[in-house]
């Protein structure tokens, strides 16, 4: 077996060393990753998602930082409102890295710093406000709380997308209290309303009696001009029949006398014939004058006909 020269051993060693030497500078990020690369412990460049060839034994990965948009979850703390009502609150915090060199180098422990900042802010921003505010401004206070951090933490390369608040929690007498008086305000309204509905009744029924009243008074002074008009017809007939009687009285006509007077004379009988309060009747009446009346209405009606007697 032949022997292997130094020189050629001195070969095979600067390809193997030649070898590491590429394997250690070529470098492969993945997609959603960033790393910082240091030269001498110093910050150089980023690297971005891809293949990239870094100086072996001057250069080095430094940071590996996560691109992507991270949530992180806010534990429960207790907070004194304003009106001095202790709560219990949790929530949660949505964040981005931008800048990975600014996130790597800025603040130390970059989730920690983040999430501190976040439950002394919501200290903060819920501890200068009541009770009822808390429960019914919830995305005011996200909107608050979102402004405050993500400018606090502008400068370490974030950016702060949501801040939610989970959960509050009062305690349990307030939240007894806050029951009772939801119930006695539902129970204001409920009469309220039981009120307005009997008001309205009253004033649906005033209105239909004064209807029916205007329509009763309609009807009555119809009804009185109707009477007014047969009045007026029946009076214009006793007019003209007495003027008839009495141009007839004047042309010498004695049996338009009898006829106007068997007429009244027979009408006189008939309202005391009609009277409720007389049920027997007893007059001196002769009746030769009723029957000699009625001769002369008869006689009247043959000249108005132009017949005589058979």
């Amino acid at each position: 077996m032949p022997e292997i020269s130094g020189f050629a051993i001195f070969v095979i060693a600067l390809l193997v060393l030649a070898i590491v030497l590429v394997l250690m500078g070529v470098k492969a990020i993945p997609q959603g990753m960033e790393y910082t690369v240091e030269r001498f412990g110093r910050y150089t460049r980023t690297l971005r998602p891809g293949l990239h060839f870094i100086v072996p034994l001057m250069d080095r990965i430094g940071a590996k930082m996560n691109m992507m948009e991270t949530v992180l979850n806010v534990p429960s703390q207790e907070i004194i409102t304003k009106d001095n009502a202790m709560v219990t609150v949790d929530g949660v915090v949505f964040f981005q890295i931008l800048d990975a060199a600014k996130s790597a180098y800025q603040v130390t422990n970059l989730e920690h710093a983040t999430l501190n900042l976040t439950m002394t802010n919501i200290r903060t921003v819920m501890g200068s406000m009541d009770l009822d505010e808390l429960l019914s401004k919830r995305d005011h206070i996200n909107a608050r709380l979102l402004s405050v951090v993500d400018e606090a933490t502008t400068p370490w390369g974030l950016k702060v997308t949501r801040i939610e608040i989970k959960d509050i929690s009062p305690p349990r007498d307030i939240v007894d209290a806050m029951a009772r008086q939801m119930k006695a305000e539902r129970d204001k309204r409920a009469n309220i309303l039981d009120a307005e509905g009997v008001r309205q009744s009253e004033i649906l029924k005033a209105e239909g009696e004064k209807q029916a009243a205007i329509l009763e008074a309609e009807g009555r002074r119809e009804a009185a001009f109707r009477d007014a008009e047969a009045r007026e017809r029946l009076a214009a007939a006793e007019a003209k029949a007495t003027e008839l009687v009495s141009e007839a009285i004047s042309k010498g006509n004695v049996q338009a006398i009898n006829y106007f007077v068997a007429q009244k004379y027979i009408d006189a009988l008939g309202k005391f014939a009609d009277s409720s309060n007389q049920k027997v009747l007893f007059l001196p009446l002769e009746a030769a004058s009723v029957i000699g009346s009625i001769a002369g209405v008869a006689e009247i009606a043959r000249e108005a006909f132009g017949k005589e007697p058979k």
